[in-house]
């Protein structure tokens, strides 16, 4: 991250383990786990880990149901992969960074895609505001506020470790 670029820090392996804590809180013992590429799916597959849960963590891409799909066009982030029967499964969607609501739109389009779950909540790791759609996480580790220029990712090294990196647009 850059912090001089909004003299904004954020700890994102703190906030990890708030959203570790959340994500316990929030949960129940069925529940699968089911990541937004790219962070998002890094966030369900460490969490998977850490909470000792069997099996593996789910990823939902956006792509295909995207309302900016005519001017982005399919992104190289990654497919949909859930190993699981999702009729009547308790998912938690996962997201690093949570702002208009478009791209939980699509991935919930896309999830239901492939069933109908029995429900579906959200933890995000940021919550940035900004909605433009009525969409609400049932957790967020932290709630920030950005400039509409600024665009908050998370990031992850070759250890697991993550980090965000703040960019002006």
């Amino acid at each position: 991250m850059n912090p001089s670029m909004s003299g904004l820090f954020l700890d994102a392996e703190a906030l990890y383990l708030e959203l570790l804590r959340g994500v316990r809180l929030i949960g129940q013992p069925d529940m699968r786990l089911v990541g937004i590429t790219s962070g998002g799916a890094w966030l369900a597959e460490r969490l998977q880990r850490d909470m000792g849960l069997q099996g593996q963590a789910g990823t939902l891409s956006s792509a295909m149901h995207r309302d900016d799909f005519a001017q982005r066009g399919l992104s190289a982030g990654g497919q949909t992969v859930l190993p699981f029967d999702v009729n009547g499964a308790h998912i938690l969607v996962l997201d690093d960074v949570l702002y208009t609501g478009r791209t939980l739109r699509a991935v919930i389009n896309e999830l239901f895609d492939y069933g109908r779950p029995g429900s579906v909540k959200l933890a995000v790791l940021v919550d940035r505001g900004g909605r433009q759609l009525p969409i609400q996480p049932d957790f967020a580790a932290a709630r920030v506020s950005l400039a509409a220029s600024q665009s908050l990712a998370l990031a992850r090294d070759a250890q697991g470790h993550f980090s965000f990196n703040v960019q002006e647009s």
